[in-house]
């Protein structure tokens, strides 16, 4: 059920209404989420209020040293999993074998970014990576915001995902994890624009890439409403904190 409803909220948010009736959506939606529109085109410019969701940056962002966030949200929680298990936030588990598909030969740094309502829905290359490999996992929609987070374990493994195998310049492999809700049953990427995600009749399929490069910062794809990105590998160096993230600020070393 949660995935047909999804499916027509996404129908519902991708309608042009008449200008008039469209300003009044847009600027109720950014004031109810207090949403800072100064990097942004003026809400009349945007024709549906999915346009707006998926808005993009009008300057590019200046960008930090080392490994960058791929997004605009909030740190929920960041560490080294024990026994293959890492946290949601603290308290709640979730199984990183399950998550991925298959079962790491060693524990792995994590760390999770909520995005809200309010956030910029694109995501970006966190580093200089080749794409290796995309495992699309068909499954539940439920939230993951934080109530629903505090309540259950093992929400993102349930959830429908993409993840991403992508290797750094120096040849260490890490994760991409891009999980699905209630009304964010779509994820877009830009290196494939024939990935479609919470379709009818849909399955489990993984791809591999021979030639897909992305620079730091690169556009990467967009979520149709925001969600949480996981980021998982062997040895991130990580140097950020729980709290907000703007895409392009440090959160690990390279």
């Amino acid at each position: 059920m949660r995935k047909i409803i999804s499916r027509i909220f996404g129908k519902i948010v991708s309608i042009k209404y008449p200008k008039f009736m469209q300003n009044y959506i847009n600027k109720t939606y950014i004031n109810h989420f207090n949403i800072p529109m100064d990097e942004f085109k003026d809400y009349k410019e945007y024709d549906s209020l999915i346009a707006l969701f998926t808005r993009r940056l009008e300057k590019a962002r200046k960008l930090e040293d080392g490994f960058i966030s791929p997004c605009d949200g909030t740190i929920l929680s960041f560490a080294k999993s024990s026994n293959l298990k890492a946290f949601s936030i603290k308290g709640k588990e979730y199984d990183i074998a399950e998550l991925l598909g298959f079962t790491p030969k060693n524990e792995l740094d994590f760390l999770n970014i909520y995005l809200s309502p309010r956030d910029y829905h694109n995501y970006h290359s966190p580093c200089d990576m080749q794409v290796l490999n995309l495992k699309y996992f068909c499954a539940e929609l439920f939230s993951v915001n934080l109530k629903a987070l505090a309540k259950h374990d093992n929400l993102y493994s349930r959830n429908e995902r993409m993840v991403l195998t992508c290797k750094k310049n120096d040849g260490s492999i890490f994760y991409m994890v891009f999980v699905g809700a209630v009304n964010v049953g779509k994820m877009e990427f830009d290196f494939d624009t024939s990935v479609q995600t919470n379709m009818k009749n849909a399955i489990d399929y993984e791809k591999n890439y021979d030639n897909v490069s992305l620079k730091k910062g690169e556009m990467l794809g967009r979520f149709l409403m925001g969600s949480t990105i996981l980021i998982l590998g062997e040895d991130l160096k990580l140097t950020c904190n729980e709290g907000a993230i703007r895409f392009g600020e440090k959160i690990a070393n390279d």
